[in-house]
């Protein structure tokens, strides 16, 4: 649920006022399961056996199971559907520019379920459009704090 109603993408004040405001509610929930793990390894090359050694992982581990890649917890951010936590209208497009910030802060065992929450950082106004700054948090369902701190930048034109 969104704390503010509508705000133009070209009002930065408006937008800027309403940053650091509450987060968006949570997204939906996914699972973590071995077989996506196996899945992303075998996509990006990344077998390390923290990933996929399920026998090794539970004795030499201290997680005591695989744990999945940050950077798939990263891939998996759209398919979420995080809900915004102000509605931005007017624009045209949404252009993914970068990241302030990234951090794989906590595990994802497999088999765990997780979701994520956004909250509107910042608002500036640009040449292009309206860069906003968002930062996700993402979490373990159940854990009161975050696997994954992202800082991402959008383009709204």
């Amino acid at each position: 649920m969104t704390s503010v109603g509508p705000i133009r993408f070209d009002d930065v004040e408006a937008l800027s006022a309403a940053a650091n405001g509450a987060p968006g509610a949570w997204s939906v929930e996914a699972e973590i399961g071995q077989e996506m793990i196996n899945r992303f390894a075998e996509l990006t090359g990344d077998h390390q056996w923290l990933h996929v050694d399920v026998e090794r992982c539970r004795t030499e581990s201290p997680y005591r199971t695989t744990v999945a890649h940050g950077f798939l917890l990263l891939a998996l951010i759209p398919g979420l559907n995080i809900p915004p936590p102000v509605e931005i209208t007017g624009h045209k497009a949404v252009i993914n520019v970068g990241a302030e910030s990234l951090r794989f802060m906590r595990p994802v065992r497999s088999g765990a379920r997780i979701h994520a929450r956004m909250q509107l950082k910042s608002a500036e106004r640009t040449d292009n459009g309206t860069r906003i700054s968002y930062e996700i948090a993402m979490h373990v369902v159940g854990q009161r704090l975050p696997a994954v701190l992202f800082h991402m930048l959008v383009l709204l034109t």
